[in-house]
């Protein structure tokens, strides 16, 4: 018989036959997780409980809610502006907080365009809406 790559197979016992065991745990058929019951089965009941989690879990408050990581700036509407100034007044973050129209001003403050001005006011220190730009300017006031 001529040898080629048709006939071609290792020597009797230099490849041994693999054994397929269960997946992870150290060794064996059962990967470490025993016979039958819930946990043996996949899925069978949280590794929590085992860990000493659950109690730690349980303990902890369930906050509602999502509190953004990106602090937003207080929102002061043109319509309180005109009915809290005079002709002529300054508004910066510091007056609003003075005068109580904002809570905090540690983030900031942003004057949105609800409602319309007739005052002229000195804007300083605040962010603005391009509506709320336009409508100050067209009033007569001054932007810093």
């Amino acid at each position: 018989m001529a040898l080629n790559l048709s006939n071609l197979k290792p020597s009797p016992h230099s490849v041994k036959k693999h054994q397929r065991v269960g997946r992870g745990g150290k060794r064996g058929t059962y990967s470490g997780r025993g016979l039958k019951g819930q946990r043996a089965r996949s899925g069978g009941g949280s590794g929590l409980k085992r860990l000493g989690m659950r109690q730690l879990m349980e303990r902890t408050h369930k906050l509602k809610g999502f509190k953004s990581i990106h602090p937003k700036p207080v929102i002061i509407s043109l319509d309180t502006l005109n009915k809290n100034f005079q002709d002529g007044a300054r508004v910066d973050p510091r007056i609003l907080l003075k005068k109580k129209l904002v809570a905090k001003i540690s983030n900031g403050v942003k004057i949105l365009s609800n409602g319309k001005i007739q005052v002229k006011l000195t804007v300083a220190n605040c962010r603005l809406s391009k509506t709320a730009q336009a409508a100050i300017e067209q009033a007569g006031g001054k932007i810093i």
